[in-house]
């Protein structure tokens, strides 16, 4: 399995379950990574860990591969699985190298400019998480619609809805990234109007780096410094979210949202941006949805979760009922094992 800082950044539970459902299953894995992360808190099971070279220049990656292809080679892996798109020109370069089948995972919404270096020889499939995310690769890249095969996200589903179930001060929580800022000046002008109507809420920002210097600014501008708190990007994010009543997506995602997926799975009512990656936002089954171009579309659906904490309940444990449907983490790991069998027969 070939991983990248954005695999474990954003994807860490993902990967966890996986190598948790290979592990029952007595599968031996080599985890190529980047050298300087931490995996060894999720790699169960007989994980062997090869770190990528830390010289990563244009004149060094033959030598790099050249590398790694000993490393794997000693290894001896009958299949070769990249889980980031940014990593596809190594998992084709390793396939050619060791004579193997591999998979591709894409993870965000491809665009007819953008590249994506597959082999047709050797790339058996591309999997997804998204129908989204397939359409966007079939219409970009129209010789590989043939390889595309979608495999829900897998979570863990908590038994009840843990939104508004106690007499707290209601809290709500989003997460900052780089290249939504303009949204969470709208998020935080939705605040300030509510705030001017006397209702009573936290909201908790997790930001880092430009993004967090950016929203403190903005924040202590609008006099909202005592409801709105900046908070690291903490890890497990599942201990994060349990805490909120809340998960706001203020701005589509190009992106596969694992957070917004997790949130739902905790039982936390979820408001949502229509766009980008929207396979499980479900007007009024999984999510209550706002239209990014209405100014006030904001301010109402949060106003309608705190005007009817009943209503954001049962919002959140229909969302609950459709993850326990289409996203179990046995049917990921089962999915993936079927594909794993049917590439090395291939």
């Amino acid at each position: 399995m070939i991983i990248s800082r954005h695999t474990v950044s954003l994807y860490s539970p993902l990967l966890e379950r996986l190598l948790v459902g290979l592990a029952s299953e007595s599968i031996p894995v080599a985890l190529v990574c980047p050298f300087d992360y931490d995996v060894d808190s999720i790699a169960h099971g007989a994980v062997e860990v090869i770190r990528q070279q830390a010289i990563d220049l244009p004149l060094m990656t033959w030598l790099n591969i050249k590398e790694l292809v000993q490393c794997l080679a000693a290894f001896k892996p009958n299949l070769i699985h990249c889980l980031c798109e940014s990593k596809s020109l190594l998992a084709k370069q390793l396939a050619k190298e060791l004579n193997l089948p591999y998979l591709l995972t894409v993870n965000s919404i491809q665009k007819k400019w953008q590249q994506l270096p597959v082999s047709l020889k050797r790339c058996v499939k591309i999997i997804t998480p998204s129908g989204s995310i397939a359409d966007s690769i079939a219409a970009a890249h129209p010789k590989l619609a043939g390889r595309l095969e979608q495999i829900n996200a897998g979570t863990f589903v908590e038994e009840s809805a843990g939104c508004f179930d106690t007499a707290q001060l209601p809290s709500m929580i989003a997460v900052a990234r780089p290249g939504n800022e303009n949204r969470f000046e709208n998020l935080l002008t939705a605040v300030k109007q509510l705030l001017n109507e006397n209702y009573q809420f936290m909201l908790f920002i997790a930001a880092t780096g430009r993004m967090e210097t950016a929203l403190r600014k903005s924040i202590t501008k609008r006099g909202l410094s005592q409801i709105v708190i900046i908070i690291p990007e903490l890890k497990p994010w599942r201990v994060l979210l349990t805490a909120a009543d809340v998960f706001i997506q203020p701005a589509p995602s190009i992106d596969f949202n694992l957070l917004l997926l997790e949130a739902m799975s905790l039982g936390t009512a979820v408001i949502a941006c229509k766009g980008g990656i929207d396979d499980f936002i479900i007007e009024g089954r999984t999510a209550v949805v706002f239209d990014p171009n209405d100014e006030f579309s904001l301010k109402k659906t949060i106003q309608l979760l705190l005007d009817k904490p009943q209503f954001a309940r049962s919002l959140a444990a229909a969302a609950q009922q459709y993850l326990k449907e289409n996203h179990t983490v046995t049917a990921m790991v089962s999915s993936l094992l079927r594909i794993y069998n049917e590439a090395q027969q291939r």
